[in-house]
C-alpha cells in the first residue's frame, strides 16, 4: 500500500498505525499521529486501520522557548 507520511510517499505493508510506527522505527510513546487530518488517540493505534492513499502525520513534541 502507498501512504503519504509527513509529506513523503511511503510504500508499506503496515495496515495499522501501530504497525506503521514500528515499521518506520519509531520507538517510545512521545508521538501524536493524525490520519487524514484526524487525530488517532494512542489507545486506538493497534486497531486504527490504514488504507491505500491515506495521509499520515507523525509529530514529536519539541521543547523551545
Amino acid at each position: 500500500m502507498v501512504l503519504t507520511v509527513n509529506g513523503e510517499r511511503q510504500e508499506t505493508e503496515a495496515d495499522t498505525v501501530a504497525r506503521l510506527l514500528q515499521a518506520l522505527g519509531y520507538e517510545g510513546g512521545f508521538y501524536a499521529v493524525a490520519v487524514n487530518r484526524e487525530v488517532v488517540r494512542r489507545p486506538a493505534w493497534p486497531e486504527a486501520a490504514l488504507a491505500d492513499g491515506d495521509d499520515v502525520e507523525i509529530l514529536t513534541p519539541r521543547q523551545g522557548g
